[in-house]
């Protein structure tokens, strides 16, 4: 069955609005709690409540997304539910509300990936996953840049009900996509990455413990975010301090880095072919080492300029290209949705521990070595990558290994 352009469409109008919908109040919700007394330890705490949580619920959210048949509601509950907490913890930013509901959204954030994923890969089938998948970031990355000029703007001129009121129309809008996908047009053997006719996959997690190439791809991606998670935040950091115009500053660096995203996502149609795809994912590992060169060599404000561009690129082809290898690695099992959902779990574990280590660096060697060392950590991932590649099976075949 050919995907429908009517669900296609709905399906990037959900990309555009999971933008500013899947996160709540997103930053603003820090910047909020600040002018409630919040203490900087209580919202780190917050923060790292919500992404061990996240990390604990990815492989069971990305099982429950390879069994269900309802992946439609797998997106619009949790971004009601998210939305939802958010409004309470505006009318009542107390401590134990604030915790409870933010934990509640984290654990049903981590849901709406898979299941996005899955239904993408439902409607087009595997041999059009890669261009669809292009297409979804396309829309994303578009609903960045759109939605946070809309919350600026929301946010200058009506203060937070203007936030919140964005927040709500982006909710209904995101809802509303979802319901407008057709629920007969997604192929749920599909979905889960089943091999044509087969009613069940051979295994579960302890076959996608057996893929090396996956293992391999886990390790590259968790490396790579090792090095590649703390720059953004240390680079506005430093100008920040230097130029005191904080909130500039973060946003210039922050729409540097989606312009690059949009354009990687463009160019993803073509970057996913056969011939191209190793030279794409080289490519996106390969950004960060640059980017630490150029940080820890320039200290003026341009270097802002292409160090987040390549950030844009870096990150932008490995939102694709993660999702791509892992169905091309996986192929034929039937646990798709699982085996993303570990990788990005791994992936987590890689980003999530990295904050210590630069503000180590930075404290006793300065912003420069930070820069330096874990742009270099990329090096390491593209290691680590090369034994994936060299077993990504020819385009149609399945893997057999998961």
């Amino acid at each position: 069955m050919r995907p429908s352009p009517s669900s296609l469409l709905a399906l990037g109008l959900l990309n555009f609005f999971l933008a500013d919908a899947r996160d709540g109040l997103g930053p603003f919700l820090d910047a909020y709690l600040s002018t409630k007394g919040w203490s900087p330890m209580d919202l780190g705490l917050l923060a790292t409540i919500g992404g061990v949580l996240g990390l604990v619920a990815g492989v069971p959210a990305g099982a429950l997304a390879d069994r269900s048949r309802h992946k439609r509601l797998l997106v619009a509950a949790p971004v009601t539910l998210i939305t939802l907490m958010s409004l309470f913890c505006l009318v009542s930013p107390s401590h134990w509300v604030v915790f409870s509901t933010q934990a509640l959204a984290a654990v049903a954030g981590v849901l709406i990936g898979p299941a996005v994923a899955g239904i993408t890969l439902g409607l087009v089938g595997p041999q059009r996953f890669g261009r669809q998948l292009g297409h979804n970031e396309s829309w994303n990355h578009a609903g960045n840049l759109l939605l946070m000029a809309a919350t600026w703007a929301a946010s200058a001129w009506l203060g937070l009900p203007g936030v919140a009121g964005l927040m709500i129309a982006t909710t209904a809008a995101a809802i509303g996509a979802t319901l407008a996908i057709g629920a007969n047009r997604i192929d749920h053997a599909a979905a889960r990455g089943m091999a044509a006719g087969a009613t069940t996959g051979p295994g579960s997690l302890p076959a996608l413990a057996r893929n090396r190439p996956l293992l391999w791809l886990s390790l590259a991606l968790a490396l790579f975010h090792f090095g590649n998670a703390p720059l953004a935040r240390l680079i506005a950091q430093q100008f920040a301090v230097q130029m005191q115009r904080p909130f500039e500053t973060t946003a210039l660096i922050t729409m540097m880095s989606q312009l690059a995203a949009l354009a990687a996502a463009l160019a993803a149609p073509w970057l996913l072919r056969p011939r191209w795809v190793k030279v794409a994912a080289a490519l996106a590992l390969l950004s960060l080492p640059i980017r630490g060169l150029l940080a820890w060599r320039f200290a003026d404000f341009w270097m802002i300029y292409p160090v987040q561009l390549l950030d844009g690129v870096g990150v932008g082809l490995l939102g694709i290209l993660t999702p791509f290898l892992v169905e091309r690695l996986t192929r034929g099992s039937g646990h798709f949705n699982l085996a993303l959902a570990a990788v990005m779990t791994v992936q987590g574990i890689g980003a999530a521990t990295s904050n210590l280590v630069a503000g180590y660096l930075v404290l006793h060697y300065g912003y420069p070595v930070a820069y330096l060392a874990h742009g270099a950590v990329a090096l390491a991932a593209l290691a680590a990558l090369a034994p994936a590649l060299r077993r990504l099976p020819p385009e149609g075949n399945a893997s057999g290994q998961a």
